[in-house]
């Protein structure tokens, strides 16, 4: 994902958080929010309550592969968080990939394929 693309910030999360619509399914949540300009920028955001480091940083480097993969199919102009939660551990990647889908899906982001 291009550097435009990414939620840095702290306040740039809290924000979304404060301000954006939340969506959910049984593996994920998802704060969205109108950002006011053409890019789509995402953000991982993950408790310290799931696993240790190694299992976080490898659900964080999973989610956002997958985001890299569909930010050209997600409408431009939002700010996006992604929250996973502990049953998000034991999915497979592909499982993981289909919530995230799903979240875009029932948010209205996810432009046709």
């Amino acid at each position: 994902m291009n550097k435009k693309n990414i939620l840095r910030k702290n306040m740039e999360f809290k924000k979304v958080y404060k301000t954006g619509k939340n969506y959910w399914n049984r593996n994920l949540i998802a704060f969205i929010r109108k950002n006011g300009t053409e890019n789509t920028r995402i953000g991982v955001s993950i408790t310290k309550k799931i696993g240790n480091a190694v299992v976080r940083n490898k659900l964080k480097r999973r989610i956002k592969s997958i985001n890299q993969d569909y930010i050209n199919y997600i409408k431009s102009g939002y700010d996006i968080v992604i929250i996973p939660k502990k049953n998000a551990v034991g999915l497979t990647f592909k499982d993981l990939e289909s919530a995230v889908k799903h979240i875009y899906k029932i948010s209205g982001l996810l432009e046709k394929r």
